[in-house]
Parts: structure tokens; C-alpha cells; sequence
């Protein structure tokens, strides 16, 4: 602890948010007193530090994500002349995906100079229930971590399981019609995956069994990246 209260209290609010908390659950995990809790979380809710899913229950939220990119980051750093690479290798877009809380945020990318290609802007969030960067993100977490987002989701339990056994992702009009993708983990230095790195682009390009092309070299963009 800091000895500076108000901040120290409104760190273990965030901390106790990671995985979602309604009230109750902050005065449980906190200790804090119900009124407390509940001003803190009102208060880093207006700064954009917490949000409400829609269970009502608090989250981290987007300003946290975006100091956290404005900050030098060892593996933004790393990932953009990789993102390059793969690009080139590939022929296709190159992205880099973290998960924050039921959604996934586009942290760096590499496009196509020309032709048809699948723009994902840097910034761009991203729902967790589609595409196999969100199969990449979500295959490797508890399942009380997974569960309640399935019903959701347009891929199955059964597909991240597949995806634990080969390693890799791909999803074809998952997300958006016409665009296909391939993804694959990237980790730290534990072994928890901690974001996805992809390729996407048309149909028409990627074919409709596009982990057969690339998903060697997405894997081992992911294995360059890991453990940074």
C-alpha cells in the first residue's frame, strides 16, 4: 500500500473488477464498507476506468487500455517490424488483439498497401464471441472464464478445444461476411496466453480452409513474440 487512501482504495476496486463484480462482490473481495465501494466504483466508472456489462456488473474499462497503449510497451514494441513480416509473408493484414473483459482490442496491426484487404484499424474493439483471434483469446482460459460468453459466440466449446490441440485458429465469415482469419497465441513468459496475433483478409484470397496455408507462419510470429 501507498499510504495515500483514496488511491490505495481505488486499486483494489480495479483489482477486484478484472473478471466482473457487482457490488456485492466488491464489498466482499475488498472489505470496504458498502458506501464506500459503491462511490469508489461510481467515481472510476465516470473516469472510464470501470464499466457495466450487461449484468450490470463492473469491469475495466477502456481508459485503463488506452493508458496502458500510450505507455512503451516491450511487446508493441516487438510486434510491429513481426506484424511487418507476416504481412509480407502472407500477403495479408497482420493484427495484434488483447482481451479486455468481454471484447478484444486491436493494439497494432500491418495492412496491405493494395488490393482487397480486411482493415482493422488500430484501436478498433472487437467483440470476444467471434472470429479466431477471440477463439484464440477465450481457448485457453477456466472455463468459468468461458462460459457464460458461449451462448454468444458463434463458435462452440468443441472448437476451443480444437484449437488448444493444433494451436492455432482460423474462422471463415465468423465476424464479418467475406473475410476469413487465422490466429494464433501469443505468451508470457509463464506460458499464459496473453494476446493473438492474426492474419485476415477476403475469402476469395484465404480460400475456406486457411489455416492450411498459414498457419504455420502465424504460429510462429506467435512462438517470436512469446515470453518477451
Amino acid at each position: 500500500m501507498s499510504g495515500v487512501g483514496v488511491l490505495d482504495k481505488a486499486v483494489v476496486i480495479l483489482s477486484a473488477c478484472v473478471d466482473g463484480a457487482s457490488l456485492a462482490e466488491l464489498v466482499e473481495r475488498t472489505k470496504l464498507p458498502r458506501a464506500t465501494a459503491h462511490r469508489l466504483a461510481q467515481a472510476l466508472e465516470i473516469h472510464r476506468m470501470l464499466v457495466r456489462d450487461t449484468q450490470g456488473r463492473w469491469r475495466p474499462g477502456p481508459r485503463l487500455g488506452e493508458l496502458a497503449n500510450a505507455a512503451p510497451d516491450v511487446l508493441l514494441t516487438a510486434a510491429e517490424p513481426m506484424l511487418a513480416a507476416l504481412r509480407d509473408a502472407t500477403g495479408e493484414s497482420a493484427q495484434l488483439y488483447l482481451r479486455r473483459a468481454d471484447e478484444r482490442l486491436c493494439v497494432a496491426a500491418a495492412e496491405r498497401s493494395s488490393g482487397l484487404r480486411d482493415t482493422v484499424p488500430v484501436g478498433s474493439v472487437l467483440p470476444m464471441t467471434a472470429g479466431s483471434a477471440a477463439q484464440v483469446l477465450l481457448a485457453w482460459e477456466p472455463p468459468e472464464a468461458v462460459m457464460p460468453l458461449l451462448p454468444r459466440c458463434k463458435f462452440t466449446g468443441r472448437t476451443l478445444a480444437e484449437v488448444r490441440r493444433r494451436g492455432w485458429a482460423q474462422s471463415v465469415a465468423e465476424r464479418e461476411p467475406g473475410v476469413a482469419s487465422v490466429s494464433a497465441p501469443i505468451r508470457d513468459r509463464t506460458g499464459r496466453v496473453i494476446a493473438a496475433i492474426s492474419i485476415s483478409g477476403p475469402i476469395e484470397r484465404l480460400g475456406r480452409r486457411p489455416g492450411d496455408r498459414h498457419a504455420m507462419a502465424v504460429i510462429r510470429a506467435g512462438q517470436r513474440l512469446s515470453g518477451l
